[in-house]
């Protein structure tokens, strides 16, 4: 077990637990943390898991965690990992369930005076046209053609189809569409479980809200960005749905049943992994692929939704709705990074994480590239958000990588118990915040109480350096599965 007496404190916002931890770490593990948020992270077992990290083969520097870490499956939320391709593996833990689950934010034209008259109307008018709840499907059925088209080729397919522009590509992580996906590798199952559920938001801690820009913090970036003082914006939070929960359900069983082959011992069978170059691992990256794909897709047919349903309340002269930037936070990805003083092709595993990457890269939409790949990372129901940009300080300590939200102290079964989802939604309207959901009952798992301060943990990015705050988003309206 792990406790604060194993932690080197590294800098006022970095600690680490040395490779001499355990004989089996072949690196040491970090966390990007406070000292005041520090007591958190001894609630559960993710300074475990994360050490568990370390055994991975061809892993290089770190075991990483970010400062909203808390307990998963396999990897912690909020966990990183980097291995080389030639000698590597890759796990499902260490993508997570929800493949490329992710964020996305539009910014209006206009701002919270224009607006206020008219979000009640608009609230209403979304939670009808964006199915949300367990299992609840859409209106987009997907053949067997259109279900290839879509895993294999994401978002182009759905601006295609009318669900969009091109600009909406351009400003998506990988363009909404990864390379090297194959529809074949995604079993039947997942495909059924995929087949009515493009444009719907699911459920747990996934949102579509209604914000403002509260405070900018560099107008500069801010204007690069397209983001104004009291301006409307709306984000949109949600992943790959049931299909990409197939996915991973299927390819544990690959990886758990190939360790004895390839001779792989871990102390955690939720970290089932297989070299990179396998057989099995190519077809569970294949369908990793594709089931992220899926989620950009399933994010932009949301985001031609909530376009209808904004010019059908506000009208033309409200203007467009226009995507700033989507980024993924669960997912693998094959990228190349300087290890001492070469580049290295590297596979890393982001598990509750986003990317965060520096100015100057080539996969940063070139408006942007100058200052840095926008970086979101939403509040718990009713606290802020904030929009940031991707440092070079990030680049070199964490791969180009941060954390993806506020991070869980209290799990969904302990909220349930603590907190009613009644009085909690009295709470939230007294503050004057819209809310629109199924259930009073499903509200309480996603409950301010149940995160961590959301300011504490953008302040820890902020202060290290891994990326730089550049505007605050305030909660005005909340659609919840």
């Amino acid at each position: 077990m792990v406790t604060k007496k194993n932690l080197q404190k590294i800098t006022d916002y970095l600690y680490e637990i040395p490779q001499s931890f355990r004989e089996d770490m072949r690196v040491p593990a970090r966390i990007y943390t406070s000292e005041k948020m520090l007591d958190d992270v001894f609630q559960d077992k993710s300074l475990e898991q994360l050490v568990n990290m370390t055994t991975f083969p061809g892993i290089v520097r770190y075991a990483l965690a970010m400062p909203d870490i808390h307990e998963g499956y396999g990897f912690p939320i909020g966990g990183a990992a980097a291995v080389k391709i030639s000698d590597g593996v890759i796990s499902p833990g260490g993508v997570g369930y929800d493949i490329n689950c992710g964020v996305r934010v539009l910014a209006s034209e206009i701002s919270y005076k224009e607006a206020k008259p008219h979000l009640v109307n608009l609230m209403d008018k979304i939670f009808r046209q964006v199915p949300s709840g367990t299992g609840k499907g859409g209106e987009v059925k997907l053949g067997k053609e259109a279900m290839s088209n879509v895993l294999e080729r994401g978002v182009p397919w759905a601006v295609e189809k009318g669900f969009g522009n091109s600009e909406d590509i351009e400003v998506c992580e990988e363009e909404g569409s990864m390379k090297g996906a194959k529809s074949g590798c995604v079993s039947d199952r997942a495909k059924a479980r995929g087949r009515d559920q493009l444009g719907t938001l699911g459920a747990g801690n996934h949102f579509l809200e209604i914000q403002k820009v509260d405070k900018i913090f560099d107008r500069k970036i801010a204007d690069v960005f397209g983001l104004f003082e009291e301006q409307i914006t709306i984000m949109i939070h949600c992943g790959s749905r049931g299909l990409g929960h197939q996915v991973c359900t299927d390819y544990i069983k690959t990886m758990r049943a190939g360790l004895e082959k390839y001779k792989i011992k871990l102390p955690d069978l939720e970290l089932a992994c297989l070299p990179i170059n396998s057989p099995e691992s190519k077809k569970y990256f294949a369908a990793m692929v594709a089931s992220a794909n899926f989620a950009w897709a399933n994010r932009q047919v949301i985001t031609h939704l909530v376009r209808q349903s904004w010019k059908k309340v506000l009208g033309k002269e409200a203007g467009k709705l226009s995507l700033i930037y989507d980024v993924a936070h669960n997912i693998a990805k094959m990228e190349k990074h300087r290890l001492e003083d070469k580049e290295e092709s590297l596979c890393v595993h982001r598990k509750g994480a986003t990317r965060a990457f520096g100015p100057g890269r080539p996969e940063i939409p070139e408006k942007y590239r100058d200052f840095g790949q926008p970086v979101i990372i939403p509040g718990s129901m009713g606290t802020s958000s904030y929009i940031l940009a991707g440092t070079d300080e990030a680049m070199h300590s964490t791969f180009g990588t941060v954390c993806h939200g506020a991070g869980r102290v209290m799990s969904r079964s302990t909220a349930k118990k603590k907190i009613r989802g009644r009085d909690l939604r009295k709470k939230l309207e007294e503050k004057s915040l819209i809310i629109r959901c199924k259930s009073d009952f499903g509200l309480a798992e996603e409950a301010p109480e149940a995160y961590k301060d959301i300011d504490n943990v953008v302040n820890v990015v902020n202060q290290v350096g891994l990326a730089k705050k550049v505007a605050r988003l305030k909660p005005l309206g909340v659609v919840k599965g």
